[in-house]
């Protein structure tokens, strides 16, 4: 086995398979002529060898790195100087990595991590840019007219170690990049995203159609978050067939953060893999595959489409949430506060809840008209006259309506504000009005699993057992993994327990119950449910339980709960804990 030192080129063409799906015969004619007068002609007179042409790239090795850099700047920019007559979205645009490195000879052909690292390098750079190791930078540097920026060390796939990049900067003398790198744009106020489109790994471009069809349906469904910047879908699509930086993607359409996934299709069988990524730091936040069988393609669309929308938005909030934590204090503004607001309210414990408050008003202090902290300031003084931690209840619920309503006055469109004025209309008596506010909220945010969770829990105690289950059940599918989930399943034991179906009232009430002990509505549906099932023991423990947490708590009190607006529902659930020993 012959091994050497050689400094490697890999080239590829920015763009290549959409250029071929829009003319196939004229790109390869192009592109055959690009090679013949331009490329093969300058890597001759640098002394290169072509190992192998790649369809739209080629690999190249040198002698020296010298050579290899000094015929990449000659290569883009007579690329650039040729293509400036065709139009701007035909023209031939490549990427080129360099690298010195140790590689495998096998007849005319080379292997190993020399070659793997000039690939990967290729990969990072931008159209009409040259990207350089660590390794080839030292051999190059002072030695060939142009101005280098250190990029810092990178992991590259399947790449053990980290390797130092560099690239040439764009207002080097000796380059006038083919496609100069766009300046930065600043991020928004607001938590960015763009939704890159996913790829085909199908094999079959006639399947590219439904992998398009996600990608635009999730910028359309992200768009609905109100909070949420999204870049339109035109400009996501320019990366299109593009090998992705997502530093740079970040850096060019100015967000925080970048969706991007595949589509495989295999027989009657779709596997899509999404993943969240935060462009900032080059890290990973969320990622999932979904396997479904194809059947009716839009339905499976819709569904793959709603998974992950209302999976994407909670995900970067925990991600702000991080973010905003490392800030120190005097720098947070607004949008901080009302992030620690929302870490210290989902704990939900009576001093986090206070703690929200104060983030609360500072933010509002901040940001007179932040309709979204008036919402959460809402939602948290209902919690604190739901959960009996300010005796009487009555003016926590004042003041949850009074911060409710402001928030529907600043940001009427809002489904933040119509979701929580909807939790404090259910929980004080006008479930009838929540089902309005709830159904609203799912009117501008179709995916929104709060929005759900609140209309189930109005359909319930309003009667409407079954509607209430099917929107609870789609507020669970929506955000299986949300651990807040309490109140959600308080409400479905409810419905379940007045179906008449017990263990199945039991089973639920208990998940919620496990998950938050303060949610005492859960001790009513269990003693209920096992008094019907005439287990006396069992129903005399949580009622134990129940009078343990609210001592005072009576048949007469039970009858006064505002949330139940339907008599049937309070008048069986009466009898069942007058079984289960509750007194009058």
């Amino acid at each position: 086995m012959e091994r050497r030192l050689a400094a490697i080129l890999a080239a590829d063409v920015v763009g290549y398979t959409r250029l071929m799906g829009e003319d196939e015969a004229g790109t390869l004619r192009r592109l055959t002529e690009l090679r013949q007068e331009i490329l093969e002609p300058l890597i001759n007179e640098h002394h290169g060898r072509v190992v192998k042409l790649m369809g739209d790239g080629l690999l190249v090795e040198f002698a020296s790195v010298v050579n290899a850099l000094t015929c990449a700047v000659a290569w883009q920019n007579g690329v650039a100087e040729r293509e400036t007559a065709a139009d701007e979205d035909k023209r031939f645009k490549f990427r080129i990595g360099i690298n010195l490195g140790d590689v495998i000879v096998e007849g005319g052909d080379i292997h190993g991590d020399g070659v793997n690292i000039a690939a990967r390098l290729e990969s990072l750079a931008d159209p009409g840019g040259i990207c350089l190791s660590g390794d080839a930078y030292r051999q190059a540097k002072g030695k060939v007219e142009v101005d280098f920026e250190d990029l810092g060390e990178r992991d590259l796939k399947n790449v053990a170690e980290p390797v130092r990049v560099y690239r040439i900067a764009d207002d080097s003398s000796g380059t006038a990049s083919a496609a100069p790198a766009r300046e930065p744009l600043a991020l928004p106020d607001k938590p960015s995203i763009a939704v890159l489109p996913f790829d085909n790994m199908s094999g079959d471009s006639e399947q590219e159609y439904f992998s398009d069809g996600i990608s635009e349906d999730l910028t359309t469904a992200l768009s609905h978050i109100d909070w949420l910047f999204v870049i339109a879908r035109n400009s996501a699509f320019t990366y299109k067939g593009e090998t992705i930086d997502v530093k740079r993607v970040g850096r060019e359409l100015g967000v925080r953060y970048v969706l991007e996934g595949s589509v495989r299709r295999a027989g009657d069988r779709v596997r899509i893999n999404a993943q969240l990524v935060d462009a900032e730091a080059d890290r990973h936040v969320w990622a999932e595959r979904f396997d479904r069988q194809m059947v009716d393609v839009f339905e499976l669309q819709d569904d793959i489409v709603a998974s992950i929308a209302a999976t994407v938005g909670p995900e970067i909030t925990l991600a702000e949430i991080v973010r905003a934590r490392d800030k120190r204090p005097e720098t947070l503004d607004a949008w901080d506060h009302y992030l620690q607001a929302m870490a210290s309210y989902h704990r939900m414990t009576k001093d986090d809840v206070a703690a929200a408050i104060s983030h609360l008003e500072k933010a509002i202090e901040v940001e007179p008209e932040f309709a979204n902290a008036y919402a959460l300031l809402g939602l948290c003084h209902a919690h604190i006259g739901l959960r009996g931690w300010v005796r009487p209840a009555r003016q926590a619920f004042e003041e949850s309506h009074r911060f409710a309503e402001e928030a529907i006055r600043l940001a009427p469109s809002s489904p933040e504000t119509n979701q929580a004025l909807a939790f404090v209309l259910s929980i004080t008596g006008e479930a009838e009005r929540a089902i309005t506010a709830a159904r609203r909220a799912i009117d501008l945010n179709p995916n929104y699993a709060d929005a759900y969770a609140v209309l189930g829990h109005a359909l319930i105690f309003c009667g409407d057992l079954e509607g209430g289950l099917v929107a609870c059940q789609r507020a669970e599918r929506s955000s299986p993994r949300d651990t807040r989930g309490s109140w959600l399943y308080d409400a479905m034991g409810h419905a379940y327990f007045m179906l008449g179906d017990y263990e199945q009232a039991i089973e639920v009430s208990k998940k919620g119950l496990h998950q938050d002990p303060s949610i005492y509505g859960a001790l009513v549906t269990l003693a209920g449910s096992y008094a019907c099932l005439g287990r006396e023991q069992e129903a005399r423990h949580y009622v134990d339980e129940l009078l343990r947490h609210i001592p005072r708590y009576t048949l007469r009190a039970l009858r006064k709960n505002p949330m139940f607006v339907h008599p049937e529902l309070i008048n069986k659930l009466v009898e069942s804990m007058r079984k289960a020993g509750l007194p009058e």
